[in-house]
C-alpha cells in the first residue's frame, strides 16, 4: 500500500480492512476496470479510494501541483457527494491534496473558481457536473479514473443520459470503477458499454444478512404508529436515530409531532435546500441533534457515526429501499437496530419485504410504558457519573442535602428530575393478533361469531312496504322517535311488499306505546298495528327494478304512440316493408323493368335530389331555381334580408343574380340631398352595420 495512504488511515485508527477494500486493493487489479458490489456500510468509499491510488498519484505518493483534475467521483444525491468529499479529504490530506466538489443547489460561481484555481479531484453529481462540462468550466483532458459510486441508484433516479455524456467526454485511456450495492441488468449493460474488459469483484452475502443489524417488527394498531414511534426512541435512547418516511407531508407531520414532545429532531427531505440539508446532518454529527425524520433521500450512503436506530415510520416501497435504510446502521463494525413499524393493516406486506429482502426479523410489540420506566432506571444505575470523583463544592453542597432532608427524600428527587428531562412514555393499545370476522377475509376454521337473543318481544306492523319503498334507514329512527325508544329495544325489521313488521322489546313496550299515541301514526307516514304473535312471513321474492314500474300510466301524460313494427336489422333495406306515412308511394318504390342491377328501386319522391353545379351541391326544392328577369324589376319573394326565395346565400361584396353589385352604406357620394330638401327613404336597409345614420332635422 502506498506510504501516504497507510498514514492516513493509521491516524484515523483503522486496524484492519473491510472485506471489499481487501478486494479492490489487490495488486493484480491495479489499472484494471472494475464493477463492484459490496452491501451498505461495507467501507466502499474508502475502497475506491484506496483503489485509485496508484493511478493519480505520483510514485513518491504525492499529488503535484493543482491542475486541472486527475480523478472524478459521481454520486447520485448531493449529501453522499459531500460525504464523500470528506472521507477522501482525510484519506489523500497526507499527499497533498487539492478537492472540488460540483453539487446541485450550490453556488455554481464558487465552484467555477475553485475548478479555475485546479483541483486534483473532483466530487459531483450529474446534473450539476454536465452543466460544468457543457460551459467549459470543467477540462476533463487530464482524467485518468472516474467512480460511480451507487451507481444502481443514479440509473434509477433518471440520470442514465447524464452518465453517457459525462463518460463520453473523458478521455477513453482512463479508469471506470462503478461501486453498487447491486448489479441489476441496467448497471451490466452500462459497464459493458463504458469499461475495458471490467473485473467483477462481489463481496456481497447473498445467503445471509447483515450480521451486525438486529431487524425487529412490531405489530401495533392503526392509530398507535406515532406512539410506537415514541416509545421505541424512549426505550432504546441512541445517540443519532433516523426516522424515515415516504412523503415529505409525513416528515413535516412527524418532525413537530416528536419535537412537541422534547426530542431534538431535525428534517430532511427533498423540499429542503442544500444548505438546510446540511446543516441538519451537521448538527446530528455534533450532538444538537437525536432524531432525523427524513425521506429515501437519506437511505444512500448517508453515514452517521453514532446511528444506533432506524426505524421505519411507514414501510418501503420495495426490499431493496429496505436494505439501504437499515444500511444507514450497522456501519463499519458498530451494531444496529432496524425496527420497522408494521401496523394491522400493513402486516402482510411487512413479512413480504422480509421475505423478498431475505432477512429474519424478530416480530414482537413496541415497548410498553412500564419497560421503558424499568429501562430508565437501569440506565440510571448504570451511568458513569457513580464512579467518577466529586470536587468540593460538590461535596459540601451534599453534605448540606444530607443535613436538611433524609438520604431517601434526596434520592427520590433525584428520580424526579431525572425522570422530567425525559419525554413521557405513551400507553399503547392492547394489539390483538387474531383472526377477524368472516366478512373482513378471516380464516375458514374461525368460529362463528354469537349472536345474542333479543330477549321477549312484540311485534308491530306499519302499513308502509317495499312498494311503498320503504327501508330500515329511515324506518329505524322514525320509530325511534316516535316512541321515544333506542334502537337497543328494536329486534328485527322485516320488510314485505305491502307492509312492514317491526319486532321490539317487551319490557320497552308500554313506553313506546305511551308515546306513539291512540292514533298509532308515525309521524304521518304510516300507522302502527299491534299483531297477536309473530308474524307469518311469506316467501320474499325477488326485489322488482325500476323496468316492473313501466307499465303504470304516467299522470298527466299522453298515451304513447303506435309507430307500428319496425323492420328487424337483418332485413334487407330493399326488401323492408315501407312506414304507414309512405304507403300511397307504394309503386314508387316498385322495381323497374330493365333496370340497372345497381339502381333497383327507384328514389322516393321527398327525397332530395343533389345536382353538379361544380364547388357547390344545391339540394332540388319543390319549385326551381329563380332566375334573374332581363326587364331590371325587383324579384318577387324578396325579404328584409335581401335573400331570394331560394336557399342559395347571396355572396358578400359579389352581385345577387348577375345584376349590379349591392352598394356600400358608406358612401356618401351617393347621398347628395339638394337644399331645402328632404333625403327620400331608403330601401332595404334595416338595422346593422349597412344601415344609413341616422340624420337630424334640416
Amino acid at each position: 500500500m502506498i506510504t501516504t495512504l497507510a498514514d492516513a488511515l493509521a491516524k484515523q485508527g483503522y486496524t484492519d480492512l473491510t472485506p471489499v477494500q481487501v478486494a479492490v486493493t489487490e495488486a493484480a487489479l491495479e489499472g484494471q476496470d472494475l464493477l463492484v458490489s459490496a452491501q451498505t456500510g461495507s467501507g466502499k468509499t474508502v475502497g475506491f479510494g484506496l483503489a485509485i491510488g496508484p493511478t493519480i498519484l505520483a510514485e513518491d505518493g504525492t499529488f503535484g501541483p493543482a491542475g486541472r483534475p486527475l480523478a472524478l467521483v459521481i454520486a447520485p444525491t448531493r449529501e453522499l457527494a459531500l460525504q464523500v468529499k470528506r472521507e477522501l479529504q482525510w484519506l489523500y490530506a497526507p499527499a497533498g491534496v487539492t478537492m472540488a466538489s460540483c453539487v446541485g443547489g450550490m453556488d455554481m460561481r464558487d465552484e467555477r473558481r475553485a475548478l479555475d484555481r485546479g483541483a486534483h479531484i473532483v466530487v459531483a453529481t450529474p446534473g450539476r457536473l454536465k452543466d460544468h462540462i457543457m460551459r467549459g468550466s470543467l477540462d476533463m483532458s487530464d482524467i485518468r479514473a472516474i467512480v460511480l459510486d451507487e451507481a444502481d441508484e443514479m440509473l434509477d433516479l433518471g440520470f442514465r443520459e447524464d452518465l453517457e455524456f459525462i463518460l463520453g467526454e473523458a478521455p477513453e485511456t482512463r479508469r471506470t470503477l462503478m461501486f453498487s450495492a447491486t448489479v441489476p441488468a441496467a448497471i451490466a449493460k452500462l459497464a459493458k458499454s463504458y469499461q475495458k474488459d471490467a473485473v467483477r469483484v462481489a463481496t456481497t452475502a447473498k445467503e445471509s444478512q447483515h450480521a451486525d443489524i438486529e431487524y425487529r417488527a412490531l405489530s401495533v394498531a392503526n392509530h398507535d404508529i406515532d406512539a410506537a414511534i415514541i416509545n421505541l426512541l424512549r426505550f432504546y435512547d441512541a445517540p443519532n436515530a433516523i426516522v424515515f418516511c415516504n412523503t415529505r407531508a409525513s416528515v413535516t407531520r412527524l418532525t413537530t409531532r416528536l419535537a412537541n414532545r422534547g426530542f431534538a429532531t431535525v428534517a430532511l427531505s427533498g423540499e429542503l435546500s442544500q444548505a438546510e440539508r446540511s446543516h441538519a446532518l451537521q448538527a446530528m454529527r455534533d450532538g444538537r441533534a437525536r432524531v432525523c425524520v427524513a425521506t429515501d433521500v437519506a437511505a444512500r450512503g448517508i453515514d452517521l457515526p453514532n446511528l444506533e436506530l432506524v426505524i421505519h415510520a411507514e414501510l418501503p416501497t420495495n426490499a431493496e429501499t429496505l436494505l439501504h435504510r437499515s444500511g444507514r446502521t450497522g456501519r463499519a463494525g458498530r451494531k444496529g437496530i432496524s425496527a420497522m413499524i408494521a401496523p394491522a393493516k400493513m402486516k402482510r406486506r411487512a413479512q413480504n419485504l422480509l421475505t423478498w429482502g431475505k432477512l429474519d426479523a424478530t416480530w414482537a410489540t413496541p415497548p410498553t410504558a412500564d419497560e421503558i420506566k424499568a429501562k430508565d432506571e437501569e440506565r440510571l444505575l448504570q451511568d458513569p457519573v457513580w464512579s467518577e470523583d466529586f470536587n468540593d463544592a460538590e461535596q459540601e453542597f451534599a453534605t448540606r442535602l444530607l443535613a436538611e432532608h433524609s438520604p431517601e427524600k434526596i434520592a427520590a428527587a433525584y428520580l424526579r428530575l431525572y425522570a422530567g428531562k425525559q419525554s413521557a412514555p405513551e400507553h399503547l393499545s392492547d394489539y390483538k393478533d387474531g383472526p377477524q370476522s368472516k366478512e373482513r377475509g378471516a380464516r375458514s376454521d374461525s368460529p362463528p361469531r354469537e349472536h345474542k337473543s333479543f330477549g321477549p318481544s312484540k311485534w308491530f306492523s306499519v302499513d308502509i312496504g317495499r312498494e311503498g319503498k320503504a327501508e330500515a334507514r329511515w324506518l329505524l329512527p322514525m320509530i325511534c322517535k316516535a316512541g321515544g325508544i333506542t334502537k337497543n329495544e328494536i329486534g328485527a325489521i322485516r320488510i314485505q311488499p305491502n307492509e312492514t313488521f317491526i319486532e321490539i322489546s317487551e319490557p320497552a313496550v308500554a313506553g313506546f306505546l305511551k308515546s306513539v299515541g291512540s292514533d298509532m301514526k308515525l309521524e304521518n307516514q304510516g300507522t302502527l298495528k299491534a299483531l297477536d304473535g309473530v308474524p307469518q312471513l311469506g316467501e320474499r321474492g325477488p326485489r322488482k327494478t325500476k323496468n316492473d314500474y313501466n307499465d303504470r300510466p304516467k299522470q298527466g301524460g299522453k298515451p304513447k304512440r303506435d309507430y307500428g313494427d319496425k323492420p328487424k336489422r337483418h332485413v334487407p333495406r330493399d326488401q323492408a316493408p315501407p312506414p304507414p306515412s309512405q304507403q300511397d308511394n307504394v309503386a314508387a318504390i316498385q322495381p323497374i323493368p330493365g333496370a340497372a342491377d345497381d339502381h333497383k328501386a327507384r328514389k322516393p319522391r321527398h327525397k332530395p335530389e343533389r345536382r353538379d353545379h361544380g364547388d357547390a351541391l344545391v339540394e332540388k326544392r319543390g319549385k326551381p331555381p329563380y332566375k334573374a328577369k332581363s326587364d331590371g324589376k325587383k324579384p318577387a319573394g324578396k325579404g328584409k334580408s335581401g335573400y331570394n326565395s331560394d336557399t342559395k346565400p347571396r355572396k358578400p361584396g359579389g352581385s345577387k343574380s348577375g345584376g349590379k353589385p349591392a352598394g356600400n352604406a358608406k358612401d356618401t357620394s351617393k347621398r347628395f340631398v339638394p337644399p331645402g330638401g328632404k333625403a327620400k327613404p331608403r330601401k332595404g336597409l334595416g338595422k346593422g352595420g349597412n344601415a344609413a345614420p341616422r340624420r337630424g332635422k334640416s
